[in-house]
């Protein structure tokens, strides 16, 4: 990359910095900023930053970030807790998040998008996992009731990891319909990188886990070296997966899973990470999204590939959700704002780029950007609607009485940290001792 590029989306950093706090809690949000900010210095527009979708920057920006997302979105993540307290998460990604990829896959074949089976099941699975981080105010909200704010923020931290395995192995069926090594040799492929990651995923974060967790109880480490060990984790175990055939970002995944639940009291180094490093390399995955990404769609844009983006906002997300939660003791609103709040975001920027890349498929392109075009919608219709939908749910759930929506929960920790109680919920609770 160019100097210039780099001094003007640093100085857009250092802009929108100035002014984030006024931004909280409007209809305007971090990723709708920095998607417009790159599609405005793109080719599209002024074309002051030369950012082209083959550019080696964006694939290596965008493989960087996905591996620390998983590793840290992982981390975030104390399974004890989600089996004891946290069931409804449970049912969206067992139960919603299949139907929903069942769904996207049946809409994908009615409508006249030219897949094939593999193909559409592609696509859905691409589209089918959630991030918090386009409606951080729902997430974040503490008039929102804790038990909701984490069923979606538990759900968005969990489902680009499980997905990824399905992806891969639709990937693998969509491209060898057209390998002529055969179908055999693709599924082998698919079958080690999903089964190998894995397994460098567990052996690599349960050693970390151990040996940080030593050297800190030896006081042989610093908290600084303590985050970059932390974090070197996650790299390594993507390297470590890749070099043995394995696939790099499901063992990055495991791996957090794994060191997050092993010492748990080692994680604040990596939430802090998620908070300031982590943010910043989403940030400018959005910008390089607007800048390299989002004018494709233009071209390409058709009334079906539309309609296929807002119904994966709505009926292919909402229907699976409503069908998930059915018996759990939510009321109608609850389980309409848990189906609405289904954004689509980084985990299938990424997925497409790395995936589409890797395999030969036919219709690429056409997933692309239909993802594309979907992700657009996402950013807008979600952030948009984030502040005002939270305000109003959560003023209707203080009305509603005892009821399940809020039944105490653990909190677990949001991209950016704990949510802070209102200042109502301050007011109401005991003073310390």
């Amino acid at each position: 990359m160019e100097i210039h590029p780099i001094a003007i989306i640093s100085a857009g950093i250092i802009l929108f910095g100035l002014v984030s706090k006024r931004l909280e809690g409007t209809i305007l949000t971090a990723p709708m900023v920095f998607t417009l900010f790159g599609l405005v210095i793109g080719g599209a527009v002024f074309g002051l930053a030369d950012l082209d979708y083959g550019h080696g920057f964006l694939h290596g920006l965008a493989e960087l970030t996905l591996i620390l997302v998983l590793f840290s979105d992982a981390v975030r993540i104390d399974l004890k807790q989600l089996k004891r307290e946290h069931n409804l998460p449970l049912r969206l990604l067992g139960v919603g998040m299949p139907l929903t990829i069942l769904a996207g896959t049946a809409f994908a074949l009615l409508l006249p998008m030219g897949l094939g089976l593999w193909e559409a099941a592609l696509l859905a699975a691409i589209l089918a996992p959630t991030d918090a981080a386009l409606g951080q105010s729902v997430v974040s909200s503490p008039e929102v009731p804790a038990r909701i704010r984490q069923t979606l923020n538990v759900e968005s931290g969990l489902n680009d990891g499980i997905a990824l395995p399905v992806v891969l192995i639709l990937a693998s069926l969509a491209g060898a319909q057209t390998e002529s090594a055969g179908s055999e040799n693709w599924l082998l492929f698919g079958a080690k990188q999903v089964i190998l990651g894995p397994i460098a995923g567990i052996t690599i974060g349960l050693l970390g886990a151990r040996l940080i967790d030593f050297a800190t109880k030896k006081d042989w480490m610093n908290e600084g070296f303590k985050k970059l060990a932390i974090l070197s984790l996650a790299l390594l175990a993507f390297s470590g997966a890749e070099i043995i055939g394995g696939n790099g970002f499901i063992s990055a995944f495991v791996a957090g899973g794994v060191f997050g639940n092993t010492v748990r009291e080692q994680c604040h180094s990596v939430f802090q990470f998620a908070e300031i490093e982590g943010e910043l390399l989403v940030l400018l995955t959005f910008l390089m999204f607007g800048a390299a990404m989002l004018p494709l769609s233009f071209e390409v844009i058709t009334g079906t590939t539309v309609l296929y983006a807002v119904l994966s906002l709505t009926l292919i997300r909402m229907v699976p959700v409503a069908l998930s939660l059915l018996g759990s003791g939510l009321r109608l609103p609850s389980i309409g704002f848990l189906g609405w709040f289904g954004p689509r975001g980084l985990a299938s920027i990424l997925f497409a780029l790395f995936v589409l890349e890797g395999a030969d498929i036919p219709a690429a392109d056409q997933i692309l950007a239909v993802t594309v075009i979907t992700v657009g919608l996402s950013i807008l219709l979600h952030g948009v609607t984030a502040a005002p939908a939270a305000r109003w749910y959560g003023a209707m759930v203080s009305r509603m009485g005892e009821c399940e929506e809020i039944s105490p929960v653990t909190e677990l920790p949001t991209r950016k940290g704990f949510v802070e109680p209102s200042r109502k919920q301050r007011a109401t609770e005991p003073a310390a001792e």
